[in-house]
């Protein structure tokens, strides 16, 4: 089984989703040992953000491409086939001005690729990437679940939800911190729901491999 281990975060070892995304991976492995884990740290090692040089070879052009569209689309090509391998995708996706990270997103728009992980159909789009479990380190310094403001407020999860929909991924589970920055009880308390929330997702997106 091949598990792809993404985070985000750019506070490093202060990062709660890293944190947590270590726990999702440890949680895995002990019930999957034969699991080979990959690993992506977008802030070590982001991918340029989205470019016409990155995206001209989507739009048919195979010939007469320059050395930047060739490197772009190398770059483009390395990252979907590693998603694609996995069968199962951990990413740690903190909160950042009521979305994700930069350099997540520059990860999703090169693995959003026609053909690969979606086509488009007389019926619509449909997605090309079905059969992954995506487990989600959600963490926000504040509270968003809790109100119909807060939920109104937030392009985070609900943006992974449907994107990762988009690619035909159902199984779709979050692990999720917040209120972190509200002071330590705080903290503490929320670190506890996700470890609930850990032994739960593990579980279930282990009787969805074994379904």
């Amino acid at each position: 089984m091949q598990l792809l281990h993404i985070d985000s975060a750019i506070t490093g070892a202060n990062s709660v989703s890293r944190q947590l995304t270590a726990q999702i991976v440890a949680a895995w492995k002990s019930t999957h040992p034969d699991t080979q884990v990959s690993y992506i740290d977008l802030v070590a090692n982001a991918p340029d953000h989205f470019t016409i040089d990155a995206m001209a070879p989507r739009t048919g052009q195979t010939e007469g491409l320059s050395e930047s569209q060739k490197q772009e689309n190398a770059v483009s090509e390395q990252l979907v086939s590693q998603f694609l391998a996995a069968d199962v995708v951990v990413i740690g996706a903190p909160f950042y001005n009521f979305g994700i990270p930069s350099q997540l997103k520059a990860w999703i728009d090169r693995i959003a690729q026609p053909g690969r992980t979606f086509q488009y159909t007389a019926n619509g789009p449909k997605g090309l990437a079905q059969g992954k479990t995506v487990i989600i380190a959600s963490t926000r310094g504040g509270v968003y679940s809790t109100s119909e403001g807060g939920r109104a407020m937030e392009h985070q999860e609900s943006y992974l939800q449907t994107v990762l929909g988009f690619f035909g991924i159902t199984d779709v589970r979050f692990v999720r911190a917040e209120g972190v920055a509200m002071g330590d009880a705080a903290k503490a308390s929320a670190l506890e729901s996700a470890g609930r929330d850990i032994t739960a997702a593990t579980h279930q997106a282990r009787a969805a491999q074994v379904a």
